[in-house]
């Protein structure tokens, strides 16, 4: 009888605590609860693998600097194809694309966004993973010593291919770099494979060079409260792009046609993007103006870029008349401005593509404002034998800096 009236006992109170319960909700607002609604990413769009190597894969790929990097790789890494919303130089709203590169690792990891230095072709853009190309062999070392690696492939290449390249333009640069960064963090804050400590470190040679310190000035100008950004490290950028005009038409060059291509599309995009609208024969001399009206950039010039070029544009270049050009390049310097995070500078003295003078007047101006800068030159380094040396420099002032 006693078992009896205990088991009633307990139904009745279940019953009650069940009972109270319905009430207890009958008595609050029948309006559903809250549900917050999933985050719309503003700027990331797709994502989508490229691939995966272990870390013995990523040290076969080092090439020549296995030696100087084998002892630095700690993880795999997984390769993302990411394309985001940016803008094009006139404004218009484009796709954009790029390489994310992730460490397999369960350590907090910091990010360091990579811009390339030039390409002429699209399969070499970052998001393409070409082996060889820099993205897979810088990008996939960096990434195997434990960073998270952001790789814009810049307009022009990657998911905006079918637009013409900006080459060397100041904002378009930055603003595609910025907007993949932007990207990224969407990405990641979706992902749970990887923790970003949020810190952030940019990077970058010969155009990536000049791309990266003009990121550095967006963000800190544009974007500061987005991103903690710790350091920037630059190679071979030609920062004074006002100085580096009047070299090239005033003196005699090396004449090598690959680096005089180079010239050439730097100056056909600033007619392009301002608007200058201007014949090839108003630039350069017969038979160079109809080769170039003809072929573009792949017209060779093996001779010192200042003999091709007409004497009346580089007169009025001098003179201070072709105001519209002079302004057009003025546009793209970036060199006069105080960077709030500490910069570290490389250039080969001996670099007949992008000349030293460009890091000197860099480093003098800035350290005139008071900016926490260091120039390391390279010496006797051409452009493409400082870049081991900017390489591990950078490795090692970025991990100075954490």
């Amino acid at each position: 009888m006693q078992k009896f009236t205990i088991v009633v006992f307990q139904r009745r109170l279940s019953f009650l605590l069940v009972w109270s319960l319905l009430l207890l909700y009958s008595c609050k607002d029948d309006k559903p609860l809250p549900v917050d609604p999933p985050v719309e990413n503003k700027y990331l769009t797709e994502s989508t693998v490229i691939t995966e190597m272990t870390k013995e894969q990523v040290i076969e790929k080092a090439g020549d600097l296995r030696p100087l990097v084998s002892a630095y790789v700690k993880n795999g890494i997984k390769v993302f194809k990411i394309t985001y919303k940016t803008k094009n130089t006139d404004g218009t709203d484009i796709m954009a694309s790029g390489a994310l590169i992730l460490p397999s690792t369960p350590n907090p990891a910091s990010m360091i966004s990579v811009q390339h230095g030039t390409i002429r072709d699209d399969a070499s853009a970052p998001s393409n993973f070409k082996d060889g190309a820099e993205a897979a062999s810088f990008g996939a070392l960096f990434g195997s010593m434990g960073y998270i690696i952001a790789y814009p492939d810049y307009i022009g290449y990657g998911a905006s291919k079918d637009l013409p390249h900006p080459y060397e333009h100041r904002a378009s640069l930055a603003s595609a770099s910025l907007d993949m960064l932007r990207a990224a963090k969407e990405f990641l804050k979706a992902q749970k494979d990887v923790k970003w400590d949020e810190k952030l470190y940019v990077a970058g040679y010969s155009e990536g060079g000049y791309a990266t310190m003009a990121l550095h000035k967006m963000i800190e100008e544009e974007a500061a409260g987005e991103f903690d950004l710790r350091a920037a490290s630059c190679g071979a950028g030609a920062y004074d792009k006002t100085a580096f005009m009047k070299h090239i038409i005033n003196t005699k060059t090396h004449g090598i046609a690959s680096y005089n291509a180079l010239y050439t599309w730097v100056l056909l995009t600033y007619d392009r993007i301002y608007k200058l609208n201007r014949p090839a024969s108003y630039y350069f001399k017969e038979p160079f103006a109809t080769n170039i009206t003809a072929n573009g950039i792949s017209a060779p010039i093996g001779q010192s870029f200042d003999s091709a070029l007409n004497e009346s544009f580089k007169t009025d270049l001098n003179d201070g008349k072709d105001e519209k050009f002079i302004k057009a390049i003025a546009d793209n310097d970036v060199y006069n401005w105080k960077p709030k995070a500490p910069v570290q500078l490389y250039h080969g003295d001996k670099d007949e593509l992008v000349f030293y003078f460009n890091s000197v007047k860099a480093y003098d101006t800035m350290k005139g404002l008071g900016a926490n800068v260091t120039l390391t030159p390279v010496p006797g380094g051409t452009h493409s034998s400082s870049i081991s040396s900017f390489l591990i420099g950078t490795l090692a002032f970025f991990t100075s800096t954490k």
